[in-house]
């Protein structure tokens, strides 16, 4: 079964074999055009321009859920990286139209885990895994997300 809501396509499917069904798929993908900002000298998207990519994908994924970032700095709450692990396959060069995919994998109390994509054309430019922890804005504390969130997050 698949489901296209606001640009998050949630996905699920049941057996009568199973006890329960699995749980739901939450994803998001963007296109994004290389500019000459994002290179380096010799016209290849320099390495750290791809987790800002990842980054602004994340980020629609939880807007796309309602939570914008001035929706989630009301309640207090910064996500930051954690973690992360990375691979780059290929470089993208200048004018390069990229794809740009975040799927939540885990949602833990104060912190989720994105398998995260970088697509041009069907070639696959790097790809990795990047943990967020909600802190607090006024002293950087770790801190369970909202419940409201958290919900979404996990069963969207």
């Amino acid at each position: 079964m698949s489901d296209e809501m606001a640009g998050v396509e949630t996905s699920s499917s049941t057996s009568s074999t199973l006890p329960s069904s699995p749980p739901p798929t939450i994803q998001t993908e963007i296109s994004l055009r290389v500019y000459i900002e994002d290179t380096d000298a010799g016209g290849i998207v320099y390495y750290v321009n791809y987790l800002k990519f990842m980054e602004r994908a994340r980020t629609e994924l939880m807007r796309n859920l309602g939570f914008s970032k001035a929706a989630i700095f009301a309640d207090e709450l910064m996500f930051v990286v954690h973690s992360l692990n990375v691979n780059y396959r290929a470089g993208a060069q200048l004018d390069d139209l990229l794809l740009v995919s975040a799927k939540v994998l885990k949602v833990g109390k104060a912190a989720v885990v994105f398998e995260q994509v970088v697509l041009c054309g069907d070639k696959v430019i790097c790809d990795g895994t990047i943990k967020v922890a909600g802190v607090t804005r006024e002293d950087r504390k770790p801190v369970a997300m909202p419940l409201e969130l958290h919900q979404k997050l996990s069963t969207e």
